[in-house]
């Protein structure tokens, strides 16, 4: 291995959606340079998969000292034009290694864990210090999901629940220095068959080699990236990091282990996360091109600028105008005034790029784009329409999204539990739900790929839900970072991910970690 090889610390990706955790590694930048590298990032979802490898071609260029190409910027601005096939054949080289790093494999299949092994072996090229990140699936973890599925009989056997029984494998197999695993706070109190999940996985994590019955094995610490304490004493919750109190325009609480192998620990404390002097609110990163949302099939009339704000304006002839208090009333119709009144359209596809967020802009920030990418509005129907521009503009005036029962009888959906949810009975009474100025953003999750009501815009005049784009914002990521796939595959991407910018500062604590390791 030559002086060039050594200088970085090799990043292993798991379970890696598109990418977040490796985003963040990959972009810490210390004073010799980037310490980390993504030698392997391994994603089941094709989709996702595409996305990884995609970054992984763009970042091939940064790690050489190559400027990107504007083929790049051509491609992900009108992908359907200048196609990504169009550009790996250009640049082969950067393609190749694209795709040696970033593979479309399920762990769990016991061929495609062969392949992972070897790709493993391969790939780490005898470094002495290496990382492994990621999350198993959580759905199985997940309190939505838990809810929903709490009389189906097959989901206490749900082999979700034990995918992180893959990542110990990749563990006592290959020994990771240090190895950052993320998952849902639901994991904390998570039963299968009235046995809590949490005390399991953290035992198994620290003895990975009795747990997967291996005879030569390392042990692992566990340490709290929030609480700096003597990991032996931590209580489960010591484990959940709070996105939005680390610099992140989003209320994300995340279960996030750091286990660092025990004849690498010198008595040194474990740094942790780094708190911010306040919380960002959600416009600091709501600066993209306004936009206004589709009309959906189920409308009357066609979609246009004109019909979309007549379609708008006639919540105010609504009967149901009457039931609300005057002074929403008086913010719905200077909502819809202002529509009257605008010089030019809005489109419902970004023409343009929008302004510099107000924070990290070099982070966020890339001037070769002309566009805002993955900036494009849902449709909504007619009368969820109405229901944006009620719920935008009750949360500018008290401060928070209403709850059904804030809403006026005849705004209210036609859903066999939405009188009951009104009245304070029943689950769902938030279903629509404005992310409102003045705060971070409530947590981006992958349900925003089925619908948008629990992603409002907080702009009235706008009236619909969030972009992708905004989406991404939110959860930090580059806006040169392009989701591939179909839109609602783009938001399930989304919504999976760790913010980049929280495993960047994950990244600099583990690089101190190994820097007393000669790294």
């Amino acid at each position: 291995m030559d002086s060039n090889e050594r200088r970085h610390i090799p990043v292993i990706d798991v379970f890696a959606g598109p990418g977040g955790l490796g985003e963040g590694f990959s972009a810490l930048r210390e004073k010799t340079g980037y310490p980390f590298r993504i030698h392997l990032s391994v994603e089941k979802d094709k989709t996702a998969w595409k996305t990884l490898r995609l970054r992984s071609f763009f970042r091939q260029f940064l790690a050489s000292g190559l400027r990107v190409p504007d083929e790049y910027y051509e491609h992900v601005t009108e992908p359907t034009t200048y196609t990504e096939n169009d550009l790996f054949k250009r640049y082969p080289v950067q393609a190749k290694a694209a795709s040696e790093e970033a593979k479309c494999l399920q762990l769990g299949d016991s061929t495609a864990d062969m392949e992972i092994k070897k790709a493993i072996s391969k790939r780490l090229k005898g470094h002495p210090h290496w990382v492994l990140i990621g999350g198993p699936p959580c759905q199985a973890y997940s309190l939505a999901g838990r809810s929903r599925n709490a009389k189906n009989a097959t989901f206490q056997d749900d082999e979700k629940h034990f995918l992180y029984r893959e990542y110990l494998k990749i563990i006592a197999q290959h020994w990771p220095s240090v190895f950052v695993m993320e998952n849902v706070k639901g994991m904390l109190s998570a039963k299968v068959k009235g046995t809590s999940i949490f005390p399991a996985v953290h035992g198994d994590l620290q003895n990975p080699g009795k747990a997967v019955r291996v005879t030569q094995s390392h042990r692992y610490r566990i340490f709290s990236l929030d609480i700096k304490e003597n990991c032996l004493d931590f209580q489960p919750s010591d484990f959940v990091v709070c996105t939005e109190d680390y610099g992140i325009p989003q209320a994300r609480h995340r279960v996030i282990l750091l286990g660092v192998r025990e004849d690498l620990i010198n008595g040194t404390p474990i740094p942790v996360l780094e708190r911010a002097d306040e919380q960002r609110s959600i416009e600091s990163v709501l600066t993209l091109p306004q936009l206004r949302s589709g009309l959906s099939r189920n409308a009357l009339t066609s979609d246009s600028w004109e019909n979309w704000r007549r379609c708008v304006a006639q919540a105010l002839s609504s009967a149901w105008m009457r039931d609300i208090s005057p002074a929403i009333h008086a913010r719905m119709a200077d909502a819809v005034l202002a529509l009257n009144t605008r010089q030019r359209e809005l489109r419902q596809t970004s023409s343009g790029r929008g302004r510099m967020p107000a924070f990290a802009d070099d982070w966020f920030w890339d001037e070769r784009l002309s566009v805002a990418l993955n900036h494009e509005a849902r449709s909504h129907r007619e009368d969820d329409l109405h229901r944006y521009l009620f719920a935008s503009c009750f949360a500018a005036e008290h401060g928070r999204a209403p709850s059904l029962g804030d809403f006026p009888t005849g705004l209210l959906p036609e859903h066999a539990n939405a009188a009951e949810a009104a009245n304070g009975g029943g689950q769902f009474a938030d279903r629509f739900r404005v992310q409102c100025y003045g705060r971070p953003a409530t947590t981006i999750t992958s349900h925003i790929s089925k619908d948008g009501h629990y992603y409002i815009h907080p702009d009235p005049t706008q009236c619909r839900s969030l972009t992708v784009r905004e989406a991404a914002r939110i959860q930090t990521f580059p806006d040169n970072y392009f989701f591939c796939g179909p839109r609602t595959a783009q938001y399930h991407q989304v919504g999976n991910a760790v913010p980049p910018l929280l495993a960047r500062s994950i990244a600099r604590i583990v690089h101190g970690v190994l820097k007393g390791q000669g790294q």
